[in-house]
């Protein structure tokens, strides 16, 4: 059975919404922030912060695009922007979905890609387990 984690962004988040392509940008940032921590440490350390391909399918070109794992610990998720009407007010999210046959290493990557967007745009993430940790600003 597939899981979904949520990264929605909310009054008071850094940007109000995300697209697909600005989505593809946060993970080469991570990409990037890895590999520099990785040159600092004296070893390879984004292969093992980041062991996926982005691949995208034309079926799902403007929706979603999925992460591929480049060794057998890592398999694949997919990750994809929409948009809900909440209180009257269309509420923009990214959804990262683990499909079925995903791996713990999967999981365990998805928590903290979520993790490190989210608190990097400020917004509101539920996680894979209904859990809701809160990066944006609340009064």
């Amino acid at each position: 059975m597939s899981q979904s984690a949520f990264i929605r962004f909310v009054k008071g988040s850094g940007v109000s919404s995300l697209s697909l392509d600005e989505l593809k940008e946060q993970l080469y940032q991570y990409q990037e922030q890895t590999t520099r921590t990785g040159k600092q440490l004296g070893w390879t350390y984004e292969e093992a912060a980041f062991p996926y391909t982005i691949e995208t399918k034309t079926e799902g070109e403007n929706r979603w695009f999925y992460l591929k794992g480049k060794n057998e610990k890592y398999r694949y998720m997919v990750l994809g922007t929409d948009t809900e009407e909440r209180d009257e007010e269309p509420l923009h999210y990214v959804q990262v979905v683990l499909p079925e046959g995903a791996t713990h290493g999967d999981k365990a990557k998805a928590n903290e890609l979520c993790k490190y967007i989210a608190k990097k745009l400020q917004a509101e993430l539920q996680l894979f387990n209904g859990r809701t940790m809160y990066f944006n600003p609340r009064k």
